[in-house]
C-alpha cells in the first residue's frame, strides 16, 4: 500500500510541477494536503535554505524553462519522503563554488567528491532493496572522471548533494542543490 502511495505521489508531482513552470509566478505556487492518513506538499518553492544548504553569495535561481525548483514531501505514520531540488548559477568559477559547498557540507558529515561527464550521472543514491540503508554510505559510480563535480554527504536515507559544472560557454558556474530524506522501512518506500 505504501509503495502505491509513493508512486501516486511521484505521478502527482510529475503532473503538477510542469503546470507551475508555465506560470510566471511559479516560484510561489504550492499545493498542501493535510489528512488523517498523512501530509503532502508539492511546490515549486525549492531553494537552498529549504534543502538545508547555505545560499551561495550572489547566486541566482537558474532560469530554466524545462525545470522548475521543486519542494516535494509526503509523510504518513508509516513512512516519509522529502525531496528538494534547486538549480542556481553564479558568475564565479566552479572551483570557488566547490570550495564554498565542500566547507558548508562538513556539518552533515564526511564529504564525498565525485566527478561525472554530465549532471545526474552520479546523482542521488537510493537503494530499493530490503536491507537497512540508514548506514549505507554514499559512493561515487562510474569511472569518477569528467567536468561535473558532485559533493555528497550523508546516507542513502538522508543525503545532501551539490552538482557543480562550468556555466554555458564556460562562463561562471551552474549548480544544483538536492536534498533527499526517507523515513520508515526501506521496503515500504
Amino acid at each position: 500500500m505504501s509503495r502505491f502511495l509513493v508512486i501516486a505521489f511521484g505521478l502527482t508531482a510529475a503532473l503538477a510541477l510542469p503546470a507551475f513552470a508555465q506560470d510566471s509566478n511559479s516560484h510561489d505556487k504550492t499545493i498542501d494536503v493535510r489528512s488523517s492518513v498523512g501530509d503532502m506538499h508539492l511546490g515549486a518553492d525549492g531553494d537552498a535554505r529549504k534543502a538545508g544548504f547555505a545560499p551561495y553569495p550572489g547566486a541566482r535561481i537558474k532560469d530554466d524553462k524545462d525545470q522548475t525548483p521543486a519542494n516535494l514531501s509526503l509523510f504518513t505514520e508509516a513512512f516519509g519522503v522529502k525531496l528538494v531540488v534547486a538549480k542556481y548559477e553564479s558568475d564565479d568559477a566552479p572551483a570557488k563554488v566547490i570550495d564554498f559547498y565542500r566547507d558548508k557540507l562538513k556539518k552533515y558529515g564526511k564529504v564525498l567528491e565525485c566527478h561525472t561527464q554530465k549532471h545526474g550521472d552520479n546523482g542521488v543514491d537510493i537503494d530499493d532493496d530490503d536491507k537497512d540503508s540508514k548506514n549505507k554510505e554514499l559512493k561515487c559510480s562510474g569511472d569518477n572522471s569528467g567536468p561535473v563535480t558532485e559533493l555528497k554527504v550523508g546516507t542513502e536515507d538522508d543525503q545532501h548533494v551539490v552538482a557543480i559544472e562550468p556555466g554555458e560557454a564556460s562562463k561562471g558556474t551552474s549548480f544544483a542543490l538536492v536534498y533527499v530524506h526517507l523515513r520508515g522501512k526501506q521496503g515500504d518506500i
